[in-house]
């Protein structure tokens, strides 16, 4: 496992999720005024400058229900507020839109270029704004420093901590299907077909040579598929051609986009089950989800004339229906977020975190653990 893997599935996850709700916001009719708050005030929380400190620093995925509660956190860090059922519909657009962009990477390098189409994206969404413009800014030299002078052995670990992160979501998505680059039970199927990665031939061809580096034979096979030539490498500077268009919008042409269950996805569930063994980062990420309920700073939808709800479903009858059908083994078990509720909420895991609580000594590097990812959206 990779402890590098952190930043970039945020950066690409948020991404996604500003795609899913510039799109809804236009498809609703919100007033141009208001879907720019919104827009705006979702960024600004995501690149927090010390939000961001504690994101870049090395350490090992958090589990999918607290990673959930962080963007359930961040949806909501405006005006705009979600149901449940809408919720769910956007985490799983999200991810589903990540793993398969993760997937179809030719190299593992190449997620680096996924990424910063996200964030080529997200700088266009705040281009009239420039004070956000300097803190996403800020974070592409943070992503420059941190994973260009990594290896090619490094990012396959990246690679592989994702689709671990990721195998067990099969999510069926309206776009993939078709689009017939996702199967009915939910996995994607790769292509045989098109450029291959950069740096790399065409398949086809074995070359044997002598001891001496002499070439002695050639032979030629069937590849299966219809490859071409690579093309030019993207570039992994802030400005320049990212030339893969994994991680741009698939939103900006408007289409519904529906998400189902898999057929398989129960039965997979049942076999995946969250491990009922103690989880040494248990304390930790109640610690994470503590600080960040009382923390971060919810507004309140007191208001008619400012604060509005988006539906990501047809209608409130598809949404509530969508809600009633969800199967237990893929509810993420998120604590409701309510402003009004939040030292409460923060009380009760605070007490919860109690039972955690080794009888031993803990070292200071152990209990300073606490001040982690989620903490540092204090100072929002």
């Amino acid at each position: 496992m990779s402890s590098r893997t952190l930043p970039l599935l945020f950066i690409n996850l948020g991404g996604e999720m500003l795609y899913i709700l510039d799109q809804r916001l236009r498809a609703q009719n919100i007033p141009a005024d208001k879907a720019k708050k919104v827009m705006n005030d979702i960024i600004t929380t995501m690149f927090n400058k010390k939000f961001l400190e504690e994101l870049f620093k090395p350490q090992e995925l958090y589990s999918k229900k607290a990673l959930r509660t962080v963007f359930d956190r961040l949806a909501h860090a405006s005006i705009m507020r979600l149901n449940q059922a809408s919720m769910d519909k956007l985490y799983d657009l999200m991810t589903m839109a990540f793993k398969y962009q993760v997937l179809l990477c030719p190299r593992p390098k190449d997620i680096l270029l996924v990424s910063f189409n996200h964030m080529d994206a997200i700088k266009d969404f705040v281009k009239d704004t420039p004070s956000i413009l300097s803190q996403v800014d800020e974070t592409y030299q943070q992503l420059i420093e941190m994973y260009t002078p990594l290896s090619n052995g490094e990012f396959q670990l990246i690679r592989q901590t994702l689709l671990i992160f990721f195998q067990d979501m099969h999510i069926r998505v309206s776009i993939f299907l078709k689009d017939k680059v996702q199967n009915s039970n939910g996995r994607f199927g790769l292509p045989t077909s098109g450029p291959v990665p950069h740096g790399t031939q065409v398949p086809g061809l074995i070359r044997i040579f002598s001891c001496t580096g002499e070439e002695k034979t050639r032979l030629q096979f069937n590849n299966g598929g219809n490859y071409t030539s690579a093309i030019r490498e993207g570039s992994f500077e802030i400005f320049g051609d990212r030339v893969t268009k994994l991680g741009t919008n698939m939103y900006s042409v408007s289409r519904p986009v529906e998400t189902h269950m898999s057929g398989t996805s129960k039965s997979s569930a049942q076999h995946t089950k969250v491990n009922t063994a103690p989880n040494p980062l248990a304390k930790e990420e109640l610690n994470m989800l503590a600080r960040l309920m009382g923390g971060l700073e919810v507004q309140k939808a007191g208001s008619s004339d400012t604060a509005f709800r988006v539906n990501l479903f047809a209608t409130d009858e598809e949404e509530e229906e969508a809600l009633i059908t969800r199967p237990d083994e893929l509810s993420y078990g998120i604590i409701n977020i309510q402003a009004t509720k939040d030292q409460q909420v923060s009380a009760e895991l605070t007490k919860i975190m109690g039972e955690f609580t080794d009888s031993g000594h803990q070292s200071p590097s152990s209990s300073s653990k606490g001040d982690d990812l989620l903490a540092m959206m204090d100072d929002l």
